[in-house]
């Protein structure tokens, strides 16, 4: 994909998600310290006919979930009650990753389908699918999919991990990905980039 066009999707993306939910009306949270099954099981349990459901599978021990607010405080409850170490609602204004997310992901597939699409130069993996996709249409699909599914962040880290992949590099401010990473995959190498010392620094490690 162009880099103009690809500027536009991501401001198309930005622009329908916040669309897709009136403000206030979503919520997502911090869960730590509890087994995935016990944040999903939960979310499902307090549902009560609402949207409630984990969004991020960050770690191990640390998953984010999504959905309409007051469902969000009563799994907070809940999990609080079940033992989890923190249930903290984030500062955003997009309840992302999400059923409440399926209108707009429609929408973005109308802007996807509208765009060229070329195959990548390297392997993608997708972390709603955890998979590496074949044909442009295919991916297409699994960025409108994304919009509405859990990141499955831990199982896209191991699956890279047991592919032979040795090193992770995240890419911009902040090293949030990094020590997500060194607790996913600890006995791979880690860096982040976020000037050009440290982008210098890590191409001359990487080329031993």
């Amino acid at each position: 994909m162009g880099f103009e066009d690809a500027i536009k999707l991501v401001a198309a993306r930005g622009r329908l998600m916040q669309e897709a939910v009136p403000a206030g009306a979503g919520a997502m949270a911090a869960i730590l310290g509890l087994e995935d099954h016990q944040v999903v099981n939960t979310c499902a349990e307090v549902a009560n006919g609402e949207i409630v459901a984990a969004a991020n599978f960050n770690a191990p021990g640390q998953v984010v979930i999504a959905g309409q607010t007051a469902a969000v405080d009563r799994a907070i409850d809940a999990l609080k009650a079940l033992g989890a170490k923190r249930a903290l609602k984030l500062p955003v204004s997009v309840p992302s990753h999400c059923a409440l997310m399926e209108a707009a992901s429609d929408r973005l597939n109308e802007i996807l389908q509208s765009l060229n699409v070329d195959m990548p130069n390297t392997t993608l993996i997708h972390n709603a699918d955890v998979k590496s996709h074949g044909s442009p249409e295919v991916i297409r699909y699994a960025l409108k999919e994304q919009l509405f599914k859990p990141v499955r962040w831990v199982e896209s880290v191991k699956f890279m991990h047991e592919q032979g992949v040795t090193a992770f590099v995240e890419c911009g401010p902040g090293k949030v990905l990094m020590g997500l990473n060194k607790r996913i995959a600890p006995d791979a190498a880690h860096f982040t980039l976020y000037d050009t010392e440290t982008i210098n620094n890590v191409v001359e490690q990487l080329r031993g």
